[in-house]
């Protein structure tokens, strides 16, 4: 609400990373400083020094008298819209952080750095330079070609010569002013996209009205899109999308990672045009103001991005749309480690709107608590591809005679394919043949992965390097085995094997992806290639529409079913499903080979069934026997220490505090070991309850209470709910 004649004091919430540290404090505004909402972003003293700082609250009155109370020193732009306090306050109390740690996440992008617009010296022709151009005034041949390059409308003066242009105004035959340039990001577009919306199906015509009703209630609405793959779940987004902005209401798009960004884009912006905004970390920082500051004013509608996107600055959401909702992707691994799918459940009801989560394989969560659209059929009747499991327990060579079968065959026929195996590198590990020696990471309890074309042996935790050993430390012998096979490798061997100027080999993953915009080019390419295969890990199963791909391959398939985590089998029923997605999506048709140490496992079964109906319900029960989310929540706190038994003493410390605070000892595990990371020793409390605020409540409260003797001694807290 706006400051009023007598409201002089502004709760202010100082941005400090601080958890012993909790406002809001109060500022006395002057006369001057305004106007000041909730929102507004401040430049204040704190301490010894200043701080930026948002406005929570505004007040008449404070518990200290004027006289203690200080001023902000200035009232800064681009503050945030008073919703996203509010959603700032509950991630604080939902994921037991703190407000200012939350705020930040909401700042205007380079807010701490201050950004800005960026401006131009822009010339325009006065009705005197028109005259000019038309003989009533003498000039030069320069002159008069500096004319009629400003006649056509404003230009940037810099392109024609600003100099030229100075001698042209003072003749007032040009105006010169400073307007701002849009810094608008130029992202590869990938995909399918289209101008006008191609006819509906009869199950993507009743999701879509189901979906408009809702709209149209003004009542906040969650629905799960659950569609197989290539049944159209993003027309329906743009039909949402449509009606929502037709609704004179704003919407948010969220997909799961940067390299989604790009496919979405283009379709949105191909059917809205510049009404489409994006917000992502891969952008620099001057695109990132100048797009959310087109959020903030309203001249974009729509924001597509993945999931800090879901803090969009803008004045009116009515629809949230989570594509591909069951990706881990949208947990956040920072303090406070929020899950968009939960802000964007919150904001929806906050804001009144609509969500709908999207995807080909839910999560158990989401099919219990959502109203379920369902899609079953793809696009034009299209079968799914059918899907042969690979039995490997019996083979040495990575790849399946069926497998090296199929790819030549592909290269013969100048087809594409996408390979999918999830570990990057070229090898898992080294070892030393004569001693046993694993080279090992110095700072974390974890295996080095070899990356050969670099020369380097890594740390994908802590990011730790070194060069490639050339013998073995410990026993001086130069006989270095290699364990295992990443996509590097694979690269570099189908690439010798298959490859040539007319069947390339691509590679995407997390390295070949660094840089701005490069996994959007990877895609790019491969999609205008004739032919070729696209090798990478998780990021190439993950929502691509290339119609032309007529093999999909999983290598590894139950790499996922080792992992110490619940979720396991969800993960690789998910993976499966989601890469023989990618194939079989045009007229030719397709099939896919999974090949698994593993070939009985109920979630690749499944999943070469494509039938996520059985595997969910099985999934459901299983959860509901062992007590485990959606019919539990899960909670962990992690002690993090140099000195091993100061994280265990205050891991023992916090047991105590949250057994005291009334909670089920029972429900309490740890304090646990675990390995040690970035160079710290670690311990783990997991909290198993099902009176989840109940929960939340406890763990806050009892890591507040330890917060200020941890940070003296140097003990690192981080709670973590709903791990993924």
């Amino acid at each position: 609400m706006p400051t009023g004649p007598e409201t002089t004091i502004a709760k202010v919430e100082p941005l400090t990373l601080a958890r012993a540290v909790r406002g809001p404090f109060d500022y006395r505004l002057r006369d001057d400083q305004s106007p000041v909402e909730v929102g507004t972003l401040l430049r204040v003293p704190f301490g010894r020094q200043s701080t930026l700082g948002v406005v929570v609250a505004l007040a008449e009155s404070s518990e200290l008298t004027p006289e203690r109370l200080v001023e902000p020193q200035a009232v800064l732009r681009d503050g945030m819209p008073g919703d996203l306090v509010e959603l700032a306050r509950w991630m604080a109390a939902e994921y037991c952080s703190t407000p200012a740690r939350a705020l930040t996440l909401m700042l205007a992008p380079g807010a701490r750095s201050g950004t800005r617009s960026k401006e131009v010296l822009v010339a325009e022709l006065t009705p005197a330079g028109r005259a000019a151009l038309d003989g009533a005034e003498r000039l030069t041949d320069a002159q008069r070609a500096a004319l009629e390059a400003v006649a056509g409308g404003p230009v940037v003066a810099a392109e024609v010569g600003t100099a030229r242009l100075r001698g042209l105004e003072r003749r007032a035959l040009v105006s010169l002013s400073r307007q701002a340039q849009p810094r608008r990001p130029t992202i590869p577009a990938v995909g399918a996209r289209s101008a006008s919306p191609p006819p509906l199906t009869p199950d993507q015509g009743s999701a879509l009205a189901e979906i408009g009703a809702a709209l149209r209630s003004g009542t906040s609405q969650h629905f799960l899109l659950h569609g197989v793959t290539g049944s159209g779940k993003t027309e329906v987004y743009l039909g949402a999308v449509e009606a929502t902005l037709a609704a004179g209401r704003d919407a948010i798009v969220l997909v799961p990672e940067i390299g989604l960004t790009p496919q979405a884009l283009a379709r949105f912006e191909a059917r809205l045009g510049p009404l489409v905004a994006v917000l992502h970390s891969g952008l620099g920082e001057g695109e990132r103001y100048d797009e959310w500051r087109r959020l903030r004013s309203g001249e974009a509608r729509v924001c597509v991005g993945p999931r800090s996107a879901v803090f969009a600055p803008l004045r009116d959401v009515g629809l949230i749309v989570v594509d591909e909702e069951h990706d881990p992707s949208y947990k956040h691994e920072g303090d406070p480690r929020y899950d968009a799918r939960g802000v964007a459940l919150h904001r929806a009801e906050q804001q009144g709107a609509v969500l709908v989560c999207g995807s080909a394989t839910p999560r158990p969560e989401s099919i219990s608590t959502l109203r379920r659209l369902s899609l079953p059929d793809r696009i034009d009747a299209r079968p799914l591809p059918p899907v042969h499991v690979l039995d490997m327990r019996s083979q040495h060579h990575p790849l399946h005679p069926r497998t090296q079968m199929a790819l030549a065959e592909l290269r013969g026929s100048q087809g594409k394919a996408i390979i999918l195996l999830n570990r990057r590198g070229w090898s898992n590990f080294l070892s030393c043949r004569a001693c046993g020696r694993v080279w090992s990471c110095p700072n974390c309890d974890v295996a080095l992965v070899l990356h050969r074309s670099d020369g380097l042996v890594a740390c994908h935790h802590c990011g730790h390097r070194e060069a490639v050993p050339s013998r073995c430390p410990d026993c001086a012998s130069a006989a270095l085995a290699r364990h295992g096979a990443g996509t590097e490798r694979l690269e570099h061997e189908l690439r010798a094997a298959l490859g040539d100027a007319s069947f390339p080999v691509f590679r995407l993953d997390a390295d070949s992806a660094q840089g701005k915009d490069q996994a959007a080019l990877t895609l790019s390419r491969f999609e205008a290639a004739g032919s070729g295969l696209l090798i990478g890990t998780q990021m190439v199963a993950k929502g691509h529409d290339f119609p032309d791909v007529s093999l999909g391959i999983v290598l590894d398939a139950d790499q996922t079913l080792r992992f110490p985590d619940f979720r396991a089998e969800e993960r690789t029923f998910a993976l499966i499903t989601q890469l023989a997605g990618r194939a079989g999506r045009g007229a030719a048709g397709g099939v896919v080979l999974v090949q698994t140490l593993a070939p009985e496992a109920r979630a690749i079964l499944h999943a070469a069934r494509h039938d996520s109906d059985t595997f969910l319900t099985e999934e459901l029960e299983r959860r509901r026997i062992l007590g485990y989310p959606p019919f539990a929540s899960l909670i962990r706190v992690v002690c993090s220490a140099t000195e091993a038994e100061n994280a265990a003493e205050l891991g023992r410390s916090l047991h105590a505090r949250i057994t005291s605070g009334g909670l089920d000892a029972g429900a309490l595990l740890g304090p646990a070991p675990l390995f040690r990371l970035r160079g710290r020793a670690r311990v783990q409390l997991l909290i198993k309850a099902v009176d989840r605020p109940r929960a939340i409540a406890a763990v806050g409260s009892a890591v507040d209470a330890e917060a200020a003797l941890a940070s003296r001694r140097k003990v690192s807290l981080s709670v973590d709910v709903d791990p993924q």
